[in-house]
């Protein structure tokens, strides 16, 4: 485990060289991303100026212009840029990238947290005839790298992939037959069934990423336990049964055992800044004065320090090889292949 006090360490070592220049958060405004970005912005205090992109929902306009005026007492140096967007719809995610690859060179970050947990078993779908949830936690993820990977390349930058890295088990092979779960016109939706089969996907396609552009570092994260309010996201009645289960149960649960805000994005950063997970020694900062020697990233044919990282909560880093072995052998072609030909129109 990486503990938090070493977590702390290291992020007081960062530098204006090690500290990400141009970052973009999609998922931002609310809960990990929102926690990161806090920590991120607090870090930079006192060196060269950051710029980021935070991309969020019109309807959060005045809650994030709040959390932006916030940000801006932390550090004035600090550019803030609110890019509004309803990213669950690939186009808006194209249109998004667009913006930024209008104006920047190169993207040091790349962080990717929008997201909630599907509770119940009713389908709800986009304008784009996706299930909301796995355009979130999959689609727009795997298009927001596509699309900006010129950029990424360029800086030597990184991604991070906030869901659950780590989890794969042989029992959550996803339904090749069934990947966006239509089975019996949307019937077979199941919140449980969806977001095992969601968090493989996305080892799966960020794995294929990695494997093809050695310059960036990907990151698939689980951040355990974490209070962040979307729990709620995709219940439709408040006061349905469900409702109350979370209010009476689920919340404060969460509460109690659930990581503060501010130790949550600690460790984010940390996962955004570190040569502990691989990268350039130029651009992270040095874990106990070695690099890459402490983690394993899915692939190994080069060494330490290159593939995907799948972490835990504890920061902990593991190539989950006998599960991913059986995920690959079974999925990832399949995977891949129907990525693209969802992905391909927005391209």
């Amino acid at each position: 485990m990486v503990t938090y006090k070493q977590i702390q360490s290291s992020n007081s070592l960062l530098t204006s060289s090690t500290i990400p220049r141009v970052s973009l958060f999609a998922g931002g405004t609310s809960g990990i991303g929102k926690y990161t970005l806090r920590a991120l912005v607090s870090a930079s205090v006192g060196h060269d100026p950051i710029r980021v992109y935070l991309v969020g929902r019109e309807s959060s306009r005045p809650a994030t212009e709040e959390f932006i005026s916030s940000l801006r007492l932390i550090n004035p140096n600090a550019e803030i840029v609110f890019l509004p967007g309803e990213i669950s719809l690939l186009s808006e995610t194209k249109r998004v990238c667009s913006v930024v690859k209008s104006r920047e060179q190169s993207l040091d970050l790349l962080f990717l947290s929008a997201g909630f947990a599907p509770f119940g078993n009713a389908r709800t779908e986009t304008a784009e005839g996706l299930e909301v949830a796995q355009s979130l936690e999959y689609y727009s993820r795997v298009l927001f790298v596509e699309l900006l990977l010129p950029l990424l390349s360029r800086a030597g930058g990184r991604v991070v992939s906030v869901l659950g890295g780590g989890l794969e088990r042989p029992g959550s092979i996803p339904d090749v037959d069934d990947l966006d779960l239509k089975g019996s016109g949307g019937k077979g939706f199941m919140g449980y069934k969806a977001q095992t089969q969601y968090v493989a996907m996305n080892t799966l396609g960020m794995e294929v990423l990695a494997r093809e552009n050695r310059a960036v570092t990907f990151l698939h994260s689980w951040p355990g336990i974490v209070s962040t309010g979307n729990v709620w996201r995709g219940v439709q009645d408040k006061n349905s049964a469900l409702g109350w289960f979370i209010w009476l149960v689920v919340e404060p649960l969460l509460r109690l055992i659930g990581r503060s805000e501010q130790e949550c994005g600690e460790r984010y950063l940390f996962q955004c800044t570190s040569g502990y997970y691989g990268g350039s020694a130029e651009k992270t900062t040095a874990w106990n004065g070695k690099r890459g020697e402490s983690t394993k990233g899915t692939d190994e044919q080069e060494g330490a320090g290159h593939g995907l990282f799948l972490v835990n909560y504890k920061c902990d880093c593991t190539p989950n090889e006998a599960n991913m072995k059986a995920l690959r052998e079974k999925a990832q072609k399949k995977v891949w292949d129907h990525t693209m030909q969802v992905l391909g129109p927005y391209m």
